[in-house]
C-alpha cells in the first residue's frame, strides 16, 4: 500500500472486531512511526499501549467514574466556536449520528454512543499519547504528526484507528493508571484494531472542503 492509498483509506473507526492484535505488530507500528518529524529532533511523544487484562482493568476503573470526569487538561475546542469551524463540527456530528439513525432530540442515545469512547469502541488495543507539560504548541504539533504516522502505518497493516481526545477528560485517571510522572499529561488516546466493516457507524466518511476554500498557489 502506498502513502496516497493509506491517506485515502484512513478513517475514524467507531466499531471494532474482537480480533486480537499482537504486541509485536503494535510495537512495530509505534517504532516505525518514530521517524515522524519533530522540531530540533525533540521527539516529544511518550506512548503507552494496553490490551488484554490490563485494558479490562482500566476500562472497569473508567466505567466506575463515567460521568464524573477529571478537571480538563486542556480545551479540546475553543469556547463559542466560530465559522467556518462551528458548521464543520456540527455537520460531522450530524453525519455520525445520522449514520446510526439517532436524531438530535434523542439526547440519551447520543450520549450512549459518545460513552463508547470509554470502551475504545470495542477495539482490542488502546494507545495513549502523552507529553511533557512544559513543552509548547510546536511540540504538540510534533506529537500530532507522530499520531498521524501511527494511523497511516496501522492502515497499511490492515488495521483501523480512532484518535480520542475524549481521554483528556479523564487525564488524571489515565495518568495515574499509566504511571506517568507529574510533569507529563495525556494528550490523546487512540483505539486500534480491526474495523467492523459491517457496522453502520463505519459506513460514512467525514466531509472535506475543496482546495479552493483553504489553499492557494502562487508563482506557478
Amino acid at each position: 500500500m502506498d502513502v496516497s492509498t493509506a491517506v485515502a483509506a484512513r478513517f475514524s473507526a467507531r466499531a471494532f472486531k474482537a480480533d486480537p492484535v499482537s504486541g509485536e505488530t503494535v510495537r512495530a507500528i509505534l517504532e516505525a512511526a518514530a521517524r515522524a518529524p519533530s522540531g530540533g529532533n525533540l521527539q516529544p511523544w511518550k506512548v503507552h499501549a494496553i490490551a488484554g487484562e490490563v485494558m479490562a482493568d482500566f476500562k472497569a476503573q473508567v466505567a466506575a467514574r463515567l460521568g464524573s470526569p477529571d478537571e480538563a487538561q486542556y480545551a479540546v475546542y475553543p469556547a463559542n466556536l466560530w465559522e467556518p469551524f462551528r458548521s464543520r463540527r456540527f455537520q460531522v456530528g450530524e453525519d455520525l449520528y445520522g449514520a446510526l439513525e439517532i436524531p438530535r432530540e434523542n439526547k440519551m442515545g447520543r450520549l450512549m454512543q459518545f460513552a463508547r469512547n470509554a470502551e475504545f469502541f470495542g477495539a482490542p488495543v488502546g494507545l495513549f499519547f502523552s507529553i511533557d507539560r512544559k513543552l509548547g504548541p510546536p511540540q504538540w504539533s510534533d506529537l500530532g504528526m507522530y499520531m498521524q504516522t501511527v494511523m497511516l502505518l496501522a492502515t497499511e497493516a490492515g488495521l483501523a484507528t480512532c484518535a480520542q481526545e475524549f481521554w483528556s477528560a479523564y487525564g488524571a485517571l489515565s495518568a495515574q493508571f499509566l504511571g506517568l510522572p507529574d510533569d507529563h499529561m495525556v494528550f490523546s488516546g487512540m483505539a486500534l484494531g480491526v474495523a467492523d466493516e459491517d457496522a453502520a457507524v463505519n459506513q460514512w466518511r467525514s466531509r472535506r472542503d475543496g482546495f479552493e476554500v483553504w489553499g492557494e498557489l502562487r508563482g506557478f
